[in-house]
C-alpha cells in the first residue's frame, strides 16, 4: 500500500505540474491565485508531500477543474468496466478520508463516481468553497452518518440519505460520530 500511495503522490505531482504549466503558470502565479503557498506547490509537485483535500481543491479550483477531473487522468477508453483492484485510490493526509475514483477513466462521460470512506470524527472545511464551474453532485451515503455543510444551510444525513447540491456551494464535510461513514458521490461534470 505504501509503494501505491508514492506511486500517487508522485502521479498528483506530475499532474500538478503540468496542468500549470499547460496554463502557463509559474509556481508564484498558482501560489498567487490558490492562496496556496509557493513552497508547498513545490513539494507537491516533487512529491514530498500528498496534498491535503482542502488544498488539492483550491489548486484544482485555481487549474479551472474539479477533483474528479483531475482525477481522472485521460486514458484509453477502449475498456469501459473499471477493476476495483485497479480503482485509484488517494488518501486525504490531514482528515484521513479515502477516495476511490470508482468510473473508468478517459471515456468522456460527463458523469464520475467517487466511493469515499470517512473516518470517525473526521472533518473537512473548504475555507472557500471551491469554483463550481456549474457542476452539481448527489452525496448517496450507504453507512454511518455525515454533516454537510452547503450554502448556509448544514444537511445531516443518515444511511440511504441522498443529498444534492452544486459543488460550489459546499464548505465542509463532517462525520459527527465515532464510526465510519461510507458513501457515493455521482458528480455531473457538465461540458468538458
Amino acid at each position: 500500500m505504501e509503494q501505491r500511495e508514492d506511486e500517487l503522490a508522485r502521479s498528483i505531482g506530475e499532474r500538478v505540474k503540468a496542468l500549470r504549466s499547460e496554463r502557463g503558470l509559474t509556481l508564484d502565479q498558482l501560489a498567487e491565485v490558490s492562496g496556496v503557498s509557493r513552497a508547498m506547490i513545490s513539494r507537491i509537485e516533487r512529491a514530498e508531500t500528498s496534498p491535503t483535500a482542502v488544498l488539492l481543491a483550491r489548486l484544482c479550483s485555481s487549474l479551472g477543474l474539479s477533483l474528479s477531473v483531475f482525477f481522472d487522468i485521460a486514458g484509453d477508453a477502449s475498456e469501459p468496466l473499471a477493476r476495483r483492484a485497479d480503482q485509484p485510490v488517494w488518501r486525504d493526509p490531514e482528515s484521513g478520508y479515502l477516495r476511490r475514483a470508482v468510473s473508468p477513466p478517459g471515456t468522456g462521460s460527463r458523469v464520475d463516481v467517487v466511493e469515499v470512506e470517512f473516518p470517525p470524527a473526521a472533518e473537512v472545511r473548504f475555507g472557500s468553497p471551491p469554483a463550481s464551474r456549474n457542476q452539481w453532485q448527489h452525496v448517496w451515503l450507504f453507512e454511518g452518518e455525515m454533516e454537510l455543510t452547503v450554502g448556509e444551510r448544514i444537511y445531516r444525513l443518515t444511511a440511504g440519505d441522498c443529498l444534492y447540491m452544486n459543488v460550489g456551494e459546499v464548505h465542509a464535510f463532517r462525520n459527527p460520530t465515532d464510526k465510519p461513514s461510507r458513501y457515493a458521490v455521482v458528480i455531473d461534470l457538465g461540458s468538458r
